[in-house]
């Protein structure tokens, strides 16, 4: 594996390559991570990722400064996957002067959600994500299904720019537990890690109380209790344990706009998105209906 940290020389690397598949990360790299470079070799060949602490993502109050490097053992990690180059710039090389311009995500999606408790957050990742890909050219790139809000941005993004980038999904990495893998697990103490995986169990019981109502409507038992009943419920649950939770929402899949009755019932693909502080770390999950 290479490790190329200057944007022309990584140009100049990738001549010639015809169906780049790349992965970008903030590095600290996990299973879940491992599991989207695998991906990515089974849609394209070479494979790259790339590690990039993106300052422009970070508020102000978050934690950029802290955020864990472990280059070494990420790049140990990517070679055992045989990654053919790892683009590791540095905040000069990809940010030589200061980033001005900025892609702005349509407000409708870039807002609500994620973007309304972490302003800005989107642009931030719209812009390096740009850049990466202007740098790397892949053909087809991989994203989590963990960062959901993120995924459906990216690819909105790539569709109304015409960039010539296949975004694939995957799913989402669990411990046995159900948590689903994060660099920001690590933050969590022992009780907390106990705690964790509850995030993912109420997730899981709003979408059965959703469809065993959808089902009773069906059979004409009773009529469907509003969705913003069971958001509700869902965030007391979560509360009752000491959680803090931002959002739990019910959206559909498609534009992460809130849906109506009649489009729950006529079985519109719906997900749940989830953030909540347990402790002083901020957890996110979703699950698709």
């Amino acid at each position: 594996m290479r490790i190329i940290s200057d944007i022309n020389e990584l140009r100049s690397q990738m001549h010639g390559q015809n169906r780049v598949a790349f992965v970008p990360t903030m590095g600290n790299l996990h299973e879940g991570h491992l599991s989207l470079m695998r991906l990515a070799a089974v849609h394209g060949d070479p494979v790259v990722a790339s590690i990039f602490v993106n300052r422009l993502q970070f508020g102000p109050n978050e934690d950029f400064d802290k955020y864990p490097r472990t280059m070494q053992s990420d790049v140990d990690k990517l070679e055992k996957e045989h990654v053919y180059v790892l683009f590791a710039p540095t905040e000069k090389e990809l940010y030589p002067e200061p980033q001005e311009y900025r892609v702005q995500p349509p407000h409708d999606l870039g807002d609500i959600l994620e973007g309304e408790f972490r302003p800005g957050f989107f642009q931030g990742v719209c812009t390096v994500v740009l850049k990466l890909f202007s740098c790397v050219q892949p053909k087809v790139a991989v994203f989590g299904k963990k960062d959901y809000q993120q995924l459906m941005i990216i690819r909105s993004m790539c569709r109304q720019l015409a960039l010539p980038v296949e975004i694939i999904a995957a799913e989402t990495v669990r411990d046995a537990d159900g948590l689903a893998l994060s660099s920001r697990n690590q933050y969590l103490s022992t009780d907390e890690r106990a705690e964790a995986p509850r995030l993912y169990r109420v997730l899981n019981q709003v979408r059965e109380r959703l469809l065993a109502q959808v089902k009773q409507v069906e059979q004409g038992a009773q009529q469907l209790t509003p969705l913003a009943q069971l958001e509700h419920d869902a965030v007391n649950e979560l509360s009752a344990h000491g959680w803090k939770p931002d959002y739990i929402a019910i959206r559909r899949q498609h534009d992460l706009l809130e849906p109506s009755a009649e489009q729950v019932l006529a079985g519109e693909p719906l997900v749940i998105l989830a953030a909540a502080r347990l402790g002083t770390t901020r957890l996110i999950d979703n699950l698709e209906i």
